[in-house]
């Protein structure tokens, strides 16, 4: 098995891609060794000391180096703890923890109630959301989530190498917000939850 990386515009994420499926649908995001308890292969790549977010994709892994962590060093391990988990065909979560996808790994990101009266709207910005942000989300390292839309305002959680990336401002104002606004006249804004 060959375990290829690539990398993020967030330089202190690096993408691992080991040649097979991740997660067979949904993402999962990890953004604590807590909350790393309830996946094998998450624990095992926080346990390094030097990981503060791990994510999985489709096909791919996240991983989210401290401040002032060195890749050198940290890229070896997280190659041979991806080889030892996906050669010995591990679980990848603990008991039935699988379940929540997609589920944010703060508790306190803010979600905004959906009006029934903006139904039609929300289906079209959940619908370019999926077919058109996401995929290219993904291809650097992360996902989207999507926690509402009132008064005119999008409410999404950037996730994985997105989180925290020094281009992600830019990636919702300028990328995700004008490609909404363009294609759902009633979105005036996009923030992040």
């Amino acid at each position: 098995m060959f375990i290829e990386t690539e990398t993020t515009p967030n330089p202190s994420s690096l993408k691992f891609l080991p040649g097979q499926t991740v997660m067979p649908s949904g993402t999962r995001e990890f953004a604590s060794p807590e909350a790393a308890e309830a996946s094998p292969l998450a624990q095992a790549i926080f346990d390094t000391g030097e990981v503060v977010n791990v994510f999985f994709g489709w096909d791919f892994v996240t991983v989210t180096a401290a401040p002032g962590g060195n890749w050198s060093a940290l890229k070896p391990q997280v190659v041979s703890i991806l080889l030892d988990h996906f050669v010995s065909e591990a679980p990848l979560f603990t008991g039935g923890s699988a379940d929540g996808i997609n589920v944010p790994a703060e508790t306190d990101i803010m979600v905004v109630e959906d009006k029934a009266e903006d139904a039609e709207t929300i289906a079209m910005i959940k619908e370019l959301l999926e077919t058109r942000i996401r995929p290219a989300v993904a291809s650097d390292g992360g996902d989207i989530a999507y926690r509402g839309f009132a008064d005119g305002v999008v409410h999404l959680t950037l996730q994985g190498a997105c989180s925290g990336c020094p281009s992600s401002t830019a990636t919702l104002k300028h990328g995700i917000e004008g490609l909404l606004k363009h294609y759902v006249p009633e979105v005036v804004e996009v923030r992040a939850a």
